[in-house]
């Protein structure tokens, strides 16, 4: 373990809870020791909301509300790409939807499609409530709910999927019922599973009406609406040409984006949606990969493709960006809670940062000393760990009381 020195600069920082500068073990920047001492508070300072690569949400707005176009902010986030069109459908996992059935509300022109060989069935107006796809090993039960309970209707081998004239059907997961536009797939995911998944197929413009609304604020400026319209639509379009699984090309979640289907549409960015239709970006002929985030703080982080750099972001600062800038103080102790192989806290050693911003922006790695052992980590880690907005911050750590005996 790395100890201290009792030299006076470093008594003065434990007591003012400001930075110690040590060599690190390799050539190059020096590291930040930030020392604990006795029990302490310790405040995280940072910049922005997210990993910060690609367009800024709240920098979009920043630039709308300073007069930017959509097209200006999406060429300002994504810089040495291309206009295209992009249009066609997309299968999208519902993950909410954990069981291997597909239950539906039954509503008039509800019918059901085999999928190989392809047939469509009209379902009969016959009294049912409910209406599912029931997987039996490789094949489908077509059944329906009445009274007495489920009803087989048809059986067919191979997967199955509901559609309806109205282009929308209500879905049950659990105890809750959603409404999605397109079709809705009881899908293996392999050849001859007898389990299923449950994945939505509809037109990319449809998908995006259930996208953008849990993405960014409907009712910000149109051009920020738009931008992100852009990035979202790209974004699925570039998931689609390297699909997820093989049953789906992206999921419901922010580990693809967020998308809630018909339920969450909101006027506002379904214009946004219409104004943008079908533009999306390109690199070297394909669909780019363009990530977003809530707030870069000022900086845009540099991401694993060329279009994706790292550079100042003067419009993620306006006023309305409470992520632009934040604070949060929390006690020695819950480092401690969440890294118990280190003991007792020690000091905190930045060794390495992206070199974008203040303090030398983002935490690429650091250190957690302790009296027990020493964990190395990322600043993502710590993010995640902790809970953090983002892996820019920087420490000021005040001692509150003796060390615990």
């Amino acid at each position: 373990m790395r100890r201290l020195t009792s030299s006076l600069a470093t008594l003065l920082a434990v007591a003012l809870g400001t930075v110690v500068l040590a060599a690190p073990a390799h050539a190059g920047r020096r590291a930040e020791v930030f020392p604990v001492t006795g029990n302490s508070t310790i405040t995280l300072t940072g910049h922005g909301y997210g990993h910060g690569r690609g367009l800024s949400q709240y920098g979009a707005e920043g630039a709308a509300r300073q007069g930017l176009t959509w097209q200006q902010i999406t060429e300002f986030y994504y810089p040495g790409t291309s206009w295209g069109d992009l249009r066609g459908s997309i299968k999208v996992l519902i993950t909410a939807d954990t069981s291997s059935d597909v239950h539906v509300l039954a509503q008039p022109g509800l019918k059901v499609t085999r999928l190989n060989p392809r047939t469509t069935w009209d379902l009969p107006t016959n009294g049912a409530r409910r209406w599912r796809l029931q997987p039996r090993g490789a094949s489908t039960l077509v059944q329906f709910k009445v009274a007495i309970g489920w009803q087989t209707w048809r059986a067919f081998g191979g997967e199955g999927e509901f559609s309806a004239a109205s282009k929308k059907i209500a879905l049950v997961k659990g105890g809750t019922t959603s409404t999605y536009r397109g079709r809705l797939r009881s899908a293996m995911p392999t050849p001859g599973s007898a389990t299923r998944d449950t994945v939505n197929i509809l037109s990319m413009e449809q998908y995006l009406r259930g996208v953008v609304p849990l993405e960014i604020p409907a009712t910000w400026s149109p051009d920020a609406v738009s931008a992100q319209a852009v990035a979202a639509r790209t974004y699925a379009a570039a998931e689609r040409s390297h699909p997820n699984a093989a049953h789906y090309e992206i999921c419901d979640t922010t580990a693809c984006q967020v998308y809630g289907g018909y339920d969450v549409e909101h006027p506002a960015a379904t214009a946004a949606i219409k104004a943008t239709a079908r533009q999306g970006l390109f690199y070297d002929g394909r669909p780019a990969f363009t990530q977003f985030s809530a707030s870069s703080g000022g900086w845009v982080s540099a991401g694993s493709a060329p279009y994706l750099v790292a550079k100042e972001d003067p419009y993620d600062g306006w006023d309305g960006n409470k992520f632009h800038a934040w604070t949060l103080e929390i006690d020695d102790a819950l480092i401690e809670q969440h890294y118990p192989t280190i003991g007792d806290l020690t000091s905190i050693e930045v060794a390495t940062r992206d070199d974008n911003g203040e303090w030398g922006g983002r935490v690429r790695a650091m250190t957690l000393f302790g009296n027990a052992g020493r964990v190395d980590l990322s600043g993502d880690s710590l993010r995640t760990e902790l809970g953090l907005k983002s892996s820019w911050f920087t420490f000021t750590v005040t001692p509150t009381s003796a060390r615990r005996g």
